[in-house]
């Protein structure tokens, strides 16, 4: 399984701009194919930045993804929100406990 985990910094006034087009988004992104886990996390100590968790079949699904035009349409909305370039990692998930 695949973890990907992407750091996004957003302008004060964009926040609520980010939220409302996840909060339409997030159920496709969700059902796309090969996703099966889709969270979003809020810092705790500076709140324009937000962290979305979501775990992916393989690199296949997610670039699948990223190839999509539902991507390319979320990317496009969010993309001029950022105050800062957004980081994104790819990993593997070796151990969960709960």
């Amino acid at each position: 399984m695949l973890v990907r985990i992407v750091k996004m910094g957003f302008y004060k006034q964009n926040i609520e701009v980010f939220l409302e087009n996840f909060e339409n988004t997030k159920t496709k992104i969700r059902a796309f194919n090969g996703c099966h886990l889709l969270e979003l996390y809020r810092d705790k100590n500076d709140p324009s930045i937000f962290f979305t968790y979501s775990y992916w079949d393989s690199e296949e699904a997610l670039e699948k993804y990223r190839k999509s035009e539902l991507f390319k349409g979320v990317w496009s909305k969010v993309k001029p929100l950022f105050n800062t370039r957004p980081e994104a990692w790819s990993v593997d998930k070796l151990e969960s406990l709960d």
